[in-house]
């Protein structure tokens, strides 16, 4: 008897700061990795799969993105310059009293 599946694990990449593509909201957007991988006898032994998506966290849109722009946005997550996967960047304004 051969017991196999595959097992999903998550990783949350970077959190930026993004204007959502769904409701236009300037909000926080997480980066994430799904990784499916390949078990025998409940051991993960090699990856099967493996997607990025950000997900808004105002309104909870998901958009899925290549492992380049994921790549890309994690980089400018690092520089603390947020990203633009939608092409419209987040601009901030001086505190004014």
């Amino acid at each position: 008897m051969i017991i196999f599946g595959t097992k999903g694990y998550l990783y949350q990449l970077a959190i930026l700061t993004l204007v959502c593509g769904r409701c236009g909201n300037p909000s926080a957007h997480t980066l994430r990795k799904r990784v499916t991988k390949f078990t025998l006898f409940f051991v993960p032994l090699f990856p099967v799969s493996t997607k990025y998506a950000t997900q808004c966290t105002f309104c909870g849109a998901e958009q899925w993105v290549t492992k380049e722009q994921a790549e890309q946005l994690q980089a400018q997550s690092a520089t603390g310059h947020g990203g633009q996967p939608y092409g419209q960047p987040q601009q901030q304004q001086p505190y004014q009293s």
